[in-house]
């Protein structure tokens, strides 16, 4: 039995046996036994946050600062992939924020959960400002400011990257070792994974009853959807600047989306997408380096689905969310996707949606029982990722034998 099915299977045994045994005397005996197993594996979880994500991102920007210098296709592919990144999370938080209006997180499940995280006091915008640049960034990460460590990590990131060779590698090499540490403690934490999504799950189950079954497929929809509104963006923004009609564009991706879907991996997906390189009109050399460039740092459906699930928690604890506030969770979110490439799918989903939520001040004591369902939005987020890195692979390409 996999780890996602092991995780699966205590999530639905802990949901059961919760939603059966609430109200009764046996529930009322479990609860305070089983709540603090999953506080206690939920912070084991949470403490490799800060270290994971300031690693990622500080090795993640050396990465790409280097790439840049790698001449002009690089370059360009690069700043399609921020400015891409950026429009794909904006439009998730839009998309998510709207249809969350139109068709609700169900109301008495929701209410119920929140009782578990009351809403956090969310900063005004002088505040938040004042905060942004971190005067001590070792407080910074002691109180989980996750803004304010992404800038210095920017700073720091950037700063590195201008060092000598020597020292630049030395610090690639330090910030490297850091994430296969924290991640070898991950993979610990996620060994005892089954009981600590049953500890989990078996309170929310006491407290919500089947009603939580409910919110976890009204959750994996609201992904998928975002998902393929990522894929579906790809075919007009393809015609429009890559100038490719969206038929042909969809002809010569098909083969790329198929082997996605079933491998659920950008980088299985590879070799698909460069021999769908000549059906786009985009010559070899560019191809060759613009699609494992897109398949390192650039993961659009990702980074979007990640605004979404920020997005559905604050609305199932009843937290206002402001425009501001998720414009700061859209800049977070396409940073941290950039610097999580390469992760295993569970790690990947709490390192890079846990900053997101922190970001927003949205808690994220039911992301382990979302992380348990995660495998069918997973098979959406790598079809919009390849189908995204297609698209930016004409629209780079063209730009650069535009430029010969």
């Amino acid at each position: 039995m996999g780890r996602s099915t092991r995780i699966l299977a205590g999530l639905i045994l802990g949901l059961a046996s919760g939603a059966a045994l609430s109200g009764t005397a046996v529930g009322d005996s479990l609860l305070p036994v089983t709540r603090p197993i999953g506080r206690l594996w939920l912070d084991a979880l949470t403490m490799t946050v800060v270290p994971l994500i300031f690693s990622l991102l500080v090795d993640g920007i050396m990465s790409t600062a280097e790439s840049a210098g790698g001449g002009r296709a690089a370059t360009r592919a690069l700043a399609w992939f921020a400015g891409l990144l950026l429009c794909a999370c904006a439009a998730a938080a839009g998309f998510a924020s709207i249809a969350l209006d139109l068709w609700p997180v169900p109301r008495e499940a929701a209410a119920l959960l929140a009782r578990e995280a009351p809403a956090p006091a969310v900063a005004g915008a002088a505040d938040w400002i004042g905060t942004i640049i971190p005067a001590n960034p070792i407080r910074a990460a002691a109180d989980t400011a996750i803004v304010p460590i992404v800038v210095f990590a920017l700073f720091f990131g950037f700063s590195a990257s201008r060092i000598a060779p020597d020292l630049r590698n030395s610090v690639r090499t330090l910030f490297k070792a850091i994430v296969e540490t924290m991640l070898g403690i991950v993979h610990w934490v996620l060994l005892v994974a089954p009981v600590g999504v049953f500890a989990l799950a078996f309170a929310v189950g006491m407290q919500a009853g089947t009603g939580a079954a409910g919110l976890l497929v009204h959750y994996i929809a609201a992904v998928v959807a975002t998902c393929l509104l990522v894929t579906a963006l790809a075919y007009p923004v393809v015609a429009v600047f890559g100038r490719i009609s969206p038929a042909a564009f969809a002809r010569a991706a098909l083969p790329a989306q198929a082997v996605a879907v079933s491998t659920q991996s950008s980088l299985a997906s590879l070799p698909t997408m460069i021999d769908a390189a000549p059906r786009l009109d985009v010559r070899a050399e560019a191809a060759g380096i613009v699609l494992p460039l897109a398949v390192s740092v650039f993961r659009a459906a990702s980074a979007a689905a990640n605004v979404t699930v920020a997005v559905y928690l604050a609305r199932l604890y009843g937290i206002d969310i402001g425009i501001g506030t998720l414009l700061i969770g859209c800049a977070v979110a396409a940073l941290v996707s950039v610097g999580a490439v390469g992760l295993p799918a569970q790690v990947s989903f709490f390192a890079i949606i846990g900053p997101v939520c922190l970001a927003m001040g949205v808690p994220i004591a039911l992301l382990p029982l979302l992380l348990a369902v995660e495998t069918i939005p997973d098979i959406f987020r790598t079809l919009g990722n390849v189908t995204a890195d297609l698209a930016v692979a004409r629209l780079a390409g063209r730009s650069v034998d535009h430029a010969d």
